[in-house]
């Protein structure tokens, strides 16, 4: 360490195992030129670290070979110029201590990782999750592409006969999300059972059951509203997802994932429940699933009274999916995330 006051363009370099130190400053003479060499007890590497300061200039050198110096220099009376620091100093001892420290440390670290047992599974299940959510990011990917182009082409008119164009790929991407709730069943993705189960069911109950089976409700302006919410909320959540799984985090992405959700669930429960009241009259007037059971009990369980109870769980099932995506957007975009960045 060389107390010399604003150093100015220093020069220093290592050839031979000897240090050159060249540079103008203020010091114990005055302003001027200060310059020395130092040649090393044992081989160091070619290049230094500089960091100059306002007080001081600090050179650090690396050994090439971690061990014992009895000395710092081959000259073996030390230089007038040269003083231990030593509150960075070590002896012998310690030395030897911190290096056993570190490879106690290693050891551990080792033993530690080979107490966890190996999954022989692993990349199997890495692979099935990457298909899983590439499958279903293509199939909304082609679901919302296929309905904003003819909403372009049709206008209002699309509107009408969305269901008969996109029902087929609706069907095959909503039966295969099943998958998530087996998913999160058996432990292969962190994500919690409830919210999964919500909305999964939650969906398949308006396609297959209030779409699914009336054809009246087939041509309704709704259900253009309802399939557009749900494929935009996909076109996000399944690449993240995707990209998760091999250890890639794109933060525009992350961004998207956990806030395009807030207009969009609203949006999309609110089109699910129209679509339900739309269809009670139909269900009423039709007597579909309605059950009638034997006498002398003689009662009639009318499924539009069912339906009326499903728009309650339907509105509470938004708010428990809110509130689990609600506390996911906090950890992942919230003030700590933040100051890592």
């Amino acid at each position: 360490r060389m107390h010399v006051l604003s150093p100015q363009n220093p020069d220093i370099t290592i050839t031979d195992n000897v240090l050159h130190f060249r540079a103008q400053g203020h010091g114990a003479k005055g302003d001027n030129i200060y310059e020395f060499e130092i040649e090393f007890l044992e081989p160091v590497e070619p290049k230094p670290v500089c960091r100059v300061t306002q007080r001081q200039l600090n050179i650090t050198v690396q050994k090439k070979e971690s061990n014992w110096w009895e000395r710092l220099t081959k000259q073996e009376k030390r230089p007038l110029f040269l003083a231990p620091d030593f509150d960075r100093w070590l002896d012998e001892s310690d030395a030897e201590m911190e290096l056993k420290e570190k490879e106690e440390e290693k050891i551990n670290k080792m033993k530690i990782e080979s107490r966890v047992p190996k999954d022989p599974f692993k990349h199997l299940k890495k692979g099935y999750l990457i298909m899983y959510n590439l499958v279903q990011f293509l199939g909304f990917s082609w679901i919302f592409v296929n309905m904003t182009v003819r909403l372009f082409i049709l206008g209002k008119d699309s509107f009408y006969d969305t269901f008969h164009t996109i029902s087929d790929m609706m069907y095959f991407c909503q039966t295969l999300a099943l998958m998530e709730i087996m998913n999160s069943l058996i432990g292969l993705v962190r994500s919690p059972l409830i919210p999964a189960v919500v909305q999964v069911f939650g969906r398949n109950f308006v396609l297959f059951v209030i779409l699914g089976s009336l054809e009246e409700m087939q041509s309704k302006p709704v259900v253009f509203f309802v399939f557009y919410f749900w494929s935009i909320t996909e076109l996000f959540r399944y690449p993240y997802y995707m990209l998760s799984c091999i250890g890639i985090e794109w933060k525009p992405l992350t961004w998207l994932r956990y806030t395009v959700w807030i207009p969009l669930y609203p949006l999309g429960g609110l089109a699910e429940a129209v679509c339900i009241v739309q269809s009670i009259p139909i269900f009423s007037e039709t007597g579909k699933f309605s059950l009638g059971l034997p006498n002398p009990l003689n009662v009639t369980i009318q499924f539009p009274f069912v339906l009326q109870i499903y728009l309650i769980a339907l509105f509470l099932g938004i708010f428990v999916n809110f509130r689990h995506l609600y506390k996911q957007r906090k950890q992942h975009l919230g003030p700590k995330k933040r100051k890592m960045k």
